[in-house]
């Protein structure tokens, strides 16, 4: 099962070596990994995809809250939440194709944010079943660079992640 663990860490220097090298040391994969401060500069908020059982998830988080730098881990999965991505897709856009680049943005709701005599950049937001629908929705040969930046989520309601 897919699970979105988010947490709270020490905005320090080591602080994301020493938790991916929690995963990796286990054999445990990240299919997505975002981190940045937060409010308080002293903290970052960290955001990991993994796939998993409960019981290694458990596991997981277990071992994330013995961390010196760790002040808080919440699995996200576990209740109602919210999750974007973002992508910034660059195309190839000449002749017909510019037209249908743009149609089919506009459809996703993504936005153009660069333009080229041969090329567009767009930017999507969403979950990540949108921005595979988008690149399926459009003639792959046409996709020049993709870039993900992986899941981000909070919960939904009063349920927030403190110190």
């Amino acid at each position: 099962m897919r699970h979105i663990i988010s947490i709270l860490i020490e905005n320090e220097s080591g602080a994301l070596s020493r938790v991916s090298g929690l995963f990796s040391a286990r054999g445990y994969n990240i299919e997505s990994l975002t981190v940045a401060p937060t409010e308080d500069a002293s903290l970052s908020r960290m955001t990991i995809v993994s796939i998993g059982s409960d019981d290694i998830i458990e596991q997981i988080t277990k071992q994330l809250n013995k961390l010196i730098e760790v002040v808080k881990v919440v699995d996200l999965s576990e209740a109602p939440h919210i999750e974007r991505e973002l992508m910034l897709v660059k195309v190839r856009a000449t002749g017909k194709d510019r037209e249908e680049m743009k149609r089919v943005a506009d459809i996703f709701r993504g936005r153009i944010i660069d333009v080229t005599e041969s090329s567009y950049v767009i930017e999507l937001t969403g979950n990540g079943a949108k921005l595979d629908a988008f690149l399926d929705a459009i003639d792959r040969s046409l996709v020049l660079e993709t870039v993900r930046t992986g899941v981000c989520g909070v919960g939904r309601g009063d349920r927030i992640l403190k110190a």
